[in-house]
Formats: C-alpha cells, structure tokens, sequence
C-alpha cells in the first residue's frame, strides 16, 4: 500500500505555494525526499482545491497521476451520483479512476466495488479510501470487461468510458470509448439490474440515446453554469419512449437550480413570442440549453422567447426563481452600424453575449469598441420578427 512519508508529507507542506519548475530544478538538495513525487503532488492538489475541497481538505491523500485529477468528478456532480443509489445498494464502479465516485456513491450505498486495471490507481485507491474512512469499499485489479462475467451479481454498475484517444484526442462517440459501453451492456444486464454511465457533457443526447435504449432518465448536470457531465440512467429491459431529463445547475453560492421535463412535453408545449422585450431578460443555464427544454421552460416559468433560436425570454414581472441568470432590462436598441460607431460613448464597458446573433463577441466587441467587464451586460440577439437587437441588462440574480 502506498503511503505518504512524514517526511514527504512536511516538504509538501513547506513547499505547497513555491515554483514547482525551480523546486524540481534543485531536487539534489532533497536527498531524502523523491522530489518530483512530491512536486506532482503539490500541483494534484492545487488543481482539486476548488474541485474537491473535502480531499483537499485531507492531505493523506495520493494522486496517481495528472489525468487522473483532470478526468474526475468534481464534488459537486460525484455527491449528486448518492441520489441515484440506495442505501441497500452494492454498486460495482467499472471505471475506478482517482476513486471520487466510488467514493461519494459509498456514501450511500452498502458496499462499492472498485475495479481498475492499473495497479499505481489500485495502490492509490486502497491508501486513500483507508484516510478516508471509507470502509466499505473493495479494490480490485483487472480489466472490467473480462471481470464482468466472473463477478457476483451487484443492485447497480457505474461506468465511465474513458473519452481520450491516441495523442489525447478526445472522443465523444460512445464506440469509441474504452470500454465500448453499447456492447459491454448485455454482459451487465446478466449482472445487474442497474447501469449508470457518466459520459461526456459534449455528447449528443438523442444519438446516445438510440446507443443505450434502456435509458430510463438523463441527467445533464452544471457547475457554475458550466455543463460538466450527463449521466444516462438505465434499467434492465426497459423501454422509455420519452426518459425523463433533469437539468440541474449548482451554483457558486452554493444553490442548486432543477428543472425537470421530457422530449415528449417539449414536443408538446406551443408558446407565443414576445412582441417586444418587456422589463426583464432571462438567460436559462448550461444544463437547459444543453437540454433543449424551451418552450416547456417558457411555459413552467410564463416568460416569453424572443425568437425561437435566440433562447432568451422575457416577462413585465420578475421570476428571481428563474433556473439561470435573471436581468433588469435598462434598454434595448435596434441595431444598425450607426449605432455601432456611437454605443461607446454611452456604454463604454460591457459583458458581451450573442444569440442567435450574426456576428461574434469578438466581432461585436470589434465594431463598438466596448470594453470587456463591468456590471452591465450586452445582449445581441434577434427577436421574432427577425429583427436584430442590442439589449442592455444588468443583472438581479448573482448566484450564478
């Protein structure tokens, strides 16, 4: 079992905040210390400060290697994984990785098992689910997709294909991936009822759909407005014409925004375009816009789209329980180069955003000359006649 040094453990905290290029430079003045062990150490946990507080917070932990930081869950998103398990529940995760999710799903399942192939993870692995307390977890080594037909029957698997090709390519296609989760699915089916994949937040939902077609539920889950993962939820021989999606964004303050809906609701749901825009602007989060929930999300929170490819709405009241960001409208400007040649005077710092917009941020920043920042926010966009548009807002939500 791997373990850190008293030793190892006081240079990383002597050194925790130095240039890791110069204190790699002067390693033979640390004879005892395996000093590029250290430093990979030191720059694991610079990057999971903000993305695992609760490891970083225990400086027992080990970091198999750099990828392996960068391909976890954060958090966030690994604690959310608790909600789809049950206290009862064996779970086996086929992709074991750092060992986040067999973590945080251990917070609530009776038991996990954790299989990865590479033997440094297993070490890893081992040592910090022992600083961590967490008992009811077994390492094993070895390839999953041979593993799979020897081991006992567990409540749940939990898989998540590796998405990195050769020359760290990265990949979003499901057969792609290692393991090929299509195919590798009948094996787990004889094993368990359950199947929970983590894949990539760029992948398409409906072509990924039509690859796993016992999918019961899709999450699309955000952090900071950024989407971060889906998770596809599957049960052994079920068959969902419409599986339910729930988009979740957790915000900086801590919040979390929820919307739940189905592609057959969205097929559904007629709304009207706002003829104008009222007092209030609303911009829905990463998770609903990756969704594609707008006009169910129109209806749920009566705003009105300006157009139906803008994905901005609108309303005389303000909704603050709005999942996404909400804006006082302070004045909206038909746009035209004119306007362009003068909008500085007046507005001379702005956050710029374009939908449905014929012209980039980039470009727009361009022709105005704005500069970047501020309180203020610019929206380009174009309304349902067609029109194109400039809106200045200012924001009245700021959890996002």
């Amino acid at each position: 079992m791997i373990n850190l040094s008293d030793e190892t453990l006081a240079f990383i905290r002597a050194h925790q905040d130095d240039d890791l290029e110069r204190l790699l430079l002067s390693a033979s003045r640390y004879s005892s210390v395996d000093v590029p062990f250290a430093v990979d150490q030191i720059r694991a946990r610079r990057r999971i400060r903000e993305k695992l507080p609760t490891w970083f917070a225990n400086e027992r932990l080990i970091f198999p290697s750099r990828l392996s930081v960068e391909q976890c869950s954060s958090e966030r998103t690994a604690d959310y994984k608790c909600r789809l398990v049950a206290p009862a529940d064996v779970v086996c995760d086929l992709t074991g990785g750092l060992g986040v999710d067999s973590y945080f799903l251990s917070r609530q399942a009776a038991r996990v098992i954790y299989i990865e192939r590479f033997e440094d993870y297993c070490a890893a692995a081992q040592a910090n689910f022992q600083a961590l307390r967490a008992d009811n977890i077994e390492v094993r080594r070895g390839d999953a997709v041979r593993m799979v037909d020897e081991m006992e029957a567990v409540d749940c698997f939990y898989v998540d294909p590796a998405r990195r090709g050769e020359g760290d390519k990265r990949l979003f296609a499901l057969a792609d991936c290692e393991p090929d989760l299509p195919a590798l699915l009948p094996a787990l089916w004889r094993k368990a009822p359950r199947v929970i994949a983590k894949l990539s937040p760029m992948a398409d939902l409906k072509k990924t759909l039509e690859a796993l077609p016992a999918t019961v539920a899709i999450h699309i889950l955000s952090v900071r407005n950024e989407c971060k993962e889906l998770l596809f939820e599957m049960e052994r021989e079920a068959q969902v014409e419409s599986p339910r999606i729930e988009c979740v964004n957790f915000r900086a303050d801590g919040e979390e925004e929820r919307f739940v809906y189905s592609w057959m609701d969205e097929a559904a749901a007629s709304v009207s375009f706002a003829p104008a825009v009222a007092a209030y602007l609303y911009e829905p989060n990463a998770s609903i816009l990756k969704a594609g929930a707008f006009k169910r999300l129109a209806l749920d929170w009566d705003v009105r789209p300006l157009h139906a490819n803008s994905h901005l709405y609108t309303s005389p009241a303000a909704r603050t329980d709005f999942p996404g960001r909400v804006f006082r409208v302070v004045s909206f400007m038909p746009f035209n180069n004119k306007l362009c040649k003068t909008l500085r005077r007046t507005i001379p710092q702005a956050n710029i955003t374009v939908r449905n917009f014929p012209l980039s941020v980039k470009e727009l920043r361009a022709k105005t000359r704005i500069a970047e920042g501020g309180d203020r926010y610019l929206f380009a966009t174009t309304m349902a006649d067609g029109a194109r548009a400039l809106i200045l807002a200012a924001k009245l939500q700021t959890g996002d």
